[in-house]
């Protein structure tokens, strides 16, 4: 390193990341039941995805935050399932910051059907929402320290 140089801390260069954020992803066939249709469980990692790559738009990584000593653990999961996500769907994972404290934040997610047998969804079928929201759900993370302990979100991921 150059005399006058200091490492760049990554979390004091990021920007506060996005309020809202959307992820398509397609479901897999492991991810779902003899009958076709998405296990209920898998609509968390869903959700983790969302936020993940909400954060990722700080320029931070997960990665990055565990790093430095920033672990963000959930402390509330709800999830209301409205119609069934079927395999080979096309979803829309939507993703918002809902509110942000000194330790906990919390996230919205809507998980929408945009394809289904490799077309739009049919507005007449039963098994199709009218607003195409199959399920939605809500997380609170708190932040800890390696050792478990409650601490104070880094600024920039509460700073908008």
């Amino acid at each position: 390193m150059k005399a006058g140089h200091s490492p760049v801390n990554p979390l004091q260069a990021a920007r506060a990341p996005d309020l809202a954020g959307v992820v398509q992803l397609r479901v897999r066939y492991a991810e779902c039941d003899p009958m076709g249709v998405a296990y209920h469980a898998n609509y968390l990692p869903w959700m983790e995805i969302g936020r993940t790559e909400l954060l990722r738009t700080s320029g931070v990584s997960y990665g990055v935050m565990e790093a430095e000593g920033f672990f963000l653990v959930i402390t509330r999961c709800e999830i209301r399932y409205r119609r069934p996500v079927r395999y080979d769907d096309l979803v829309e994972i939507r993703t918002s910051v809902q509110s942000a404290g000194r330790i906990k934040i919390r996230h919205h997610y809507e998980i929408a059907l945009l394809e289904r047998h490799g077309r739009a969804p049919d507005p007449s079928d039963p098994a199709v929402p009218a607003d195409g929201v199959c399920a939605i759900g809500t997380t609170e993370l708190a932040c800890v320290s390696a050792e478990g302990r409650p601490r104070e979100l880094p600024a920039w991921l509460t700073a908008k």
